[in-house]
């Protein structure tokens, strides 16, 4: 089925769309080229490419999103909805993507889960317009990025509200929605068949010893999140 637009919004050069339903396979595999190519940015592990670890994780965060999308015919029983950002020149290029879940028991509320537009389109206010598209909708929205990223976010207008493991939490407010936030349960991914597939291919390609230190590397990585946002917070909330 063809998702059918809604309150498109022409801008300098990209338009940006909100999508009813599943997105058609022109759409989503090239979301998918996204995640797999800016994995680092949307990923909550924050892997590196130069970790050996990091061709799993780029199939992990792409299946967790791709999980997202085909929930958006309403299947998993809760909302999923998606914002792209399309080249004006080629309405056929998808130049950046907002995927986000509404709250239920709150109408005007939100959560960020994933959002990345491409390198090359990018310093152009195509993810300030999608954010602006959806808290036209759900003015009280959240998400949870890395320490990095939030002056960017607090350009857009979101606050720091405390930290969540190794990212901060943001918000549009100065309190959290007192509604529920139903996601998925992403864990199975990474013990199914694919991941330990791949697994395997990169254990005989790096060998045991190199993938026990990209493990532990990545372990640390997170660690030093952890500390990093909790730091932040505690001096940015005094």
């Amino acid at each position: 089925m063809i998702p059918r637009p809604v309150h498109r919004q022409s801008l300098s050069m990209f338009t940006v769309t909100r999508l009813e339903n599943t997105p058609p396979e022109s759409i989503d595999s090239q979301i998918m080229q996204m995640v797999v190519d800016y994995v680092t940015d949307i990923s909550r592990v924050g892997i590196a490419p130069s970790n050996p670890l990091y061709p799993l994780y780029q199939y992990g965060v792409g299946h967790e999103v791709h999980q997202y999308l085909q929930a958006m015919n309403g299947s998993r029983g809760f909302p999923v909805e998606l914002i792209v950002a399309l080249d004006d020149a080629d309405p056929s290029v998808v130049s950046g993507f907002l995927l986000y879940l509404p709250v239920q028991g709150d109408p005007q509320a939100c959560s960020i889960a994933y959002m990345a537009v491409k390198t090359c389109q990018r310093r152009r206010g195509i993810a300030r317009a999608m954010v602006q598209k959806m808290l036209g909708r759900y003015p009280h929205a959240e998400l949870a990025c890395f320490v990095s990223k939030v002056p960017y976010f607090e350009a857009m207008g979101l606050q720091v509200l405390g930290a969540r493991g190794p990212q901060v939490l943001m918000n549009t407010r100065d309190h959290q929605t007192d509604g529920l936030l139903a996601v998925l349960d992403i864990a199975p991914i990474y013990h199914s068949l694919e991941v330990r597939q791949i697994h395997a291919y990169l254990l005989k390609q790096h060998g045991k010893r190199a993938m026990t230190d990209a493990e532990k590397q990545r372990d640390r990585q997170l660690d030093q999140l952890t500390r990093h946002a909790r730091l932040y917070v505690q001096e940015r909330l005094v």
